[in-house]
């Protein structure tokens, strides 16, 4: 199998998307993955990186200490007693596909959404622009929506390994979440920022999660939050903006109609 590395290095986020990209490239079913042969492409990816002076992360190195772990396990003989015991055969790869497709969906959802954005700039600007634009603002670093994914992500891997307790059925919305951030947002200081992860941190759930990540992307798309980020690499924050009480002076019915 020729390897899709031969005549450039590419950039890669993070060791999720290198392997995303390995398997979607070479159409390999991402359920039935040959192990030895993309444990060998991924470390002749970071053999190169090396070879031309590319700083990896660490995740790139746990990732390929993980690779060769279930490389190793896949080339161990099976035992049958432990088969019998947990009465099926357990797939070392699984876990591994599960973060896949998990990050997959993150992405395509983020890529999506970023497309709908530059439609909608393209097609659309807003009269109110000014008021976004305050000269007394200091000057930050931009701040994409693959940003603000990555901290949910982030967020949500850690919630795995929270204690689970039995609550019944939870009925949680985008619009109970605008209102949770109205809340939140409306006595502040201008200019005060809250960590985003530290407001999904507080939400009991991964549905509630993703709901508010939603409410946030619909605020900011109101102007009436902001991202933020002061440091390169450093944690995403929101604060109002110069429009969040004309926004919330309005009726959100829309809003409402809009997410049923």
């Amino acid at each position: 199998m020729s390897s899709p590395l031969n005549f450039h290095l590419e950039h890669y986020d993070g060791p999720l998307d290198l392997l995303l990209d390995l398997i979607r490239k070479q159409e390999i079913n991402i359920y039935d993955i040959p192990i030895a042969s993309i444990t060998s492409q991924y470390l002749e990816y970071m053999q190169r990186a090396l070879e031309l002076d590319i700083e990896l992360s660490s995740e790139f190195v746990y990732m390929a200490a993980t690779l060769i772990h279930i490389k190793s396990r896949m080339l161990l003989p099976k035992d049958p007693e432990l088969a019998k015991i947990t009465g099926e055969e357990v797939d070392p790869r699984q876990e591994l596909v599960d973060r896949l497709l998990e990050h997959e969906r993150f992405k395509n959802a983020a890529e999506m959404l970023q497309q709908k954005r530059m439609v909608e700039e393209a097609v659309w600007s807003n009269p109110q622009i000014q008021k976004f634009l305050s000269e007394e603002q200091e000057p930050e670093l931009a701040v994409t929506l693959f940003d603000l994914v990555k901290t949910l992500q982030t967020v949500l891997e850690r919630a795995k390994n929270r204690p689970v307790y039995q609550i019944g059925k939870e009925d949680v919305s985008i619009p109970d979440m605008i209102r949770f951030l109205e809340n939140v947002f409306r006595d502040m200081r201008k200019g005060e920022a809250v960590p985003a992860a530290e407001l999904f941190e507080r939400q009991a759930s991964r549905r509630a999660m993703i709901s508010l990540f939603l409410a946030i992307l619909e605020l900011v798309r109101r102007q009436a939050l902001t991202l933020t980020q002061q440091d390169a690499f450093g944690e995403i924050g929101l604060k109002k903006h110069n429009a969040f009480h004309d926004v919330f002076d309005q009726p959100l019915t829309a809003v409402e109609q809009d997410y049923r």
